[in-house]
Formats: structure tokens, sequence, C-alpha cells
């Protein structure tokens, strides 16, 4: 099996090129990350994010085959095409080294969206603030999100106004406090988003997997 695997450090590297390895079969059993931990026995200098193996922690996301993935719990044999891996960093993030990108700007989105509970009266005199069961399924499906970067980074919209757009990690944290019953800042969110690039510049492409 052969694997191709982008390389880049800016202080050394006057462009970046892709390496590309032989491994053995047995790795087609195993998840990404895996393979790139061998790798990383063949090849000290191959640099890449990894903490919980889990699908959880965020760090994982990278894109294998074109497309955007979590390395941990992202089988090779699922990813491979004609007998091949290809792994590169997340799409239109600056590259710090290797596989590993600056999510500065991902990041400082997210916090635009005040992803929080907002309560602008005195706490309850009861120590729970009580939802219905109807409520609380509103928010299956909104709170999932562990902020890899894999959608924002391969939306289009995302290229092309990066500094404006919000990005759909971004609108989905939005969203999941907009149809939360217990927070109380929805006039105040709104009014964050009600601009030409925030919200509008999403055109429902749909293209990840």
């Amino acid at each position: 099996m052969n694997i191709q695997v982008y390389r880049s450090h800016p202080e050394y590297d006057a462009v970046p090129y892709m390496q590309t390895f032989s491994v053995h079969d047995d790795l087609r059993n195993r998840m990404v990350l895996d393979v790139l931990e061998y790798l990383h026995t063949l090849e000290p200098t191959l640099v890449y994010r990894r903490t919980c193996r889990e699908g959880v922690c965020s760090s994982g996301g990278m894109n294998i085959n074109e497309k955007n993935r979590l390395a941990c719990i992202t089988p090779a044999n699922e990813a491979i095409e004609n007998e091949e891996l290809i792994i590169r960093p997340l799409p239109d993030m600056p590259v710090i080294r290797n596989l590993v990108v600056n999510r500065n700007l991902f990041f400082k989105k997210y916090q635009t969206v005040k992803a929080r509970l907002i309560n602008h009266y005195p706490a309850p005199s009861i120590e729970e603030s009580l939802q219905s069961p109807e409520e609380r399924a509103r928010l299956d499906g909104l709170y999932e999100c562990i902020l890899c970067g894999c959608c924002s980074s391969q939306c289009p919209s995302w290229w092309w106004n990066p500094e404006k757009y919000l990005g759909p990690a971004a609108l989905l944290q939005a969203w999941r406090f907009l149809t939360d019953s217990r927070d109380q800042d929805r006039a105040e969110r709104l009014s964050r988003l009600n601009d030409r690039f925030s919200v509008f510049r999403c055109r429902s492409i749909l293209g990840l997997p």
C-alpha cells in the first residue's frame, strides 16, 4: 500500500511537497491515525495532532483522499482509493508544519457567536433550569459538534469569504443556542448575525460526504 503525506516546514522547505511511503498491507485494517503513528516511526519529523484517539478531542481533522475526516476514527481500508492513501492538512487553513494547521480564525468565528447559555436575570431559586422533553429534543444533532473544523475548511463559502462568513461550525453553534429554551440572549444573537456575510453567504453547497 502506498501512502502520500503532505510535508511542509516553512523554516526549512522552500515549497511544500508530498512524501511517498510504502507500508505493509496489515495497516489497511487500522485507523488512519495508526498509519500515521507507524509512519512516524519511519520518519520522526512527520508532525500531526492527536490526543484522545476517539473522535472527541477534535485534534485529528485532516484531508484524507480529498475528503475532510477525523484520522482517529477513519478506517484506512475505507479511505483507500486505487491502492493509495493521500493525507493532507485541512484545506484553506494556514499550515504550521506538515499536517498541523492554524485554527485561530476558525475559533475566532466560534467565539463570535457566544456559544454559551446567557441569562440576563438573577439566578432562580431552584438549582436547575428545567426543560420539557420536547424542548430538550430540539437540541439533538446540535450539541455533538466537536469543533474539528472539517466542515468549515471544506466549505467554498468559507474559502471565498474567510474573514466575514462564520462558516458551518459556528452557524451550527449559533442555532444550538438560539433554539435552546433556557437561553435569554435570542435578540442579541440574531442581531450579531444580521449582516450580508455572517449567515447569508451560506449556499447550502452540501459538499461533505
